[in-house]
């Protein structure tokens, strides 16, 4: 798939770019997909509820009452769960909610999430760039020029640029990310992937390994 290479003012360099069939023109797997982004959206969550149990909550443990004979359920010190103000019984605990899931499924998952931006034709591909300091009128004025304003836009570059994403850090429906870092759910949440020349070499060597 050929892709025209513009410049940050949207104009034709006259180069194009071969979109690599392996990477954007596979028959996308949806349960791949499914799979790893919910992973991701396993991964953000903090897992730090906590609930005190018996043997935590602080309170006497002296028993209260005889064992049988009191006409209701057994309990022994005021920290009992069937006392109000006592332990919870199976209450929430520190977890990790993430799961294995393996290399090869995740890179099946970012290129599945990748050739259906390419079917839809909502890649737009650049020449490097970057500000020499952030600004946000330069990522705006970036954003106007290649006609994707009013859309949620993810930048891929080929490494970290701090100048592009402080630039962008304050526009709600502009997102900067580096291309060894990119995921299957930032791909399918953009409407409109821009990927810089550098950005698709390295895109290219990570999910071709």
């Amino acid at each position: 798939m050929e892709v025209s290479v513009l410049n940050i003012k949207g104009q034709d360099t006259g180069r194009k770019v071969i979109l690599d069939d392996a990477v954007y023109g596979i028959e996308p797997n949806d349960h791949a997909i499914y799979l790893d982004v919910r992973l991701f959206l396993a991964n953000q969550r903090q897992g730090t509820a906590k609930a005190k149990e018996r043997s935590e909550v602080s309170g006497s443990t002296r028993k209260l009452g005889r064992q049988k004979g009191g006409g209701g359920a057994r309990r022994g010190d005021i920290n009992s769960p069937v006392l109000v103000g006592g332990g919870r019984v199976f209450g929430p605990q520190p977890r990790d909610y993430g799961f294995k899931l393996n290399k090869k499924v995740r890179r099946l998952a970012r290129k599945s999430a990748l050739s259906y931006k390419a079917q839809e034709n909502a890649i737009v591909v650049v020449e490097d760039f970057t500000f020499e300091a952030p600004k946000t009128k330069n990522i705006v004025e970036v954003i106007n020029n290649l006609k994707v304003d009013g859309k949620k836009v993810l930048f891929v570059l080929p490494g970290a640029d701090k100048a592009v994403y402080l630039s962008a850090r304050n526009i709600e429906r502009a997102k900067v990310m580096a291309a060894a870092a990119l995921n299957t759910y930032k791909v399918l949440d953009a409407d409109v992937l821009v990927l810089t020349e550098g950005a698709i070499s390295v895109i290219g060597e990570n999910l071709n390994k």
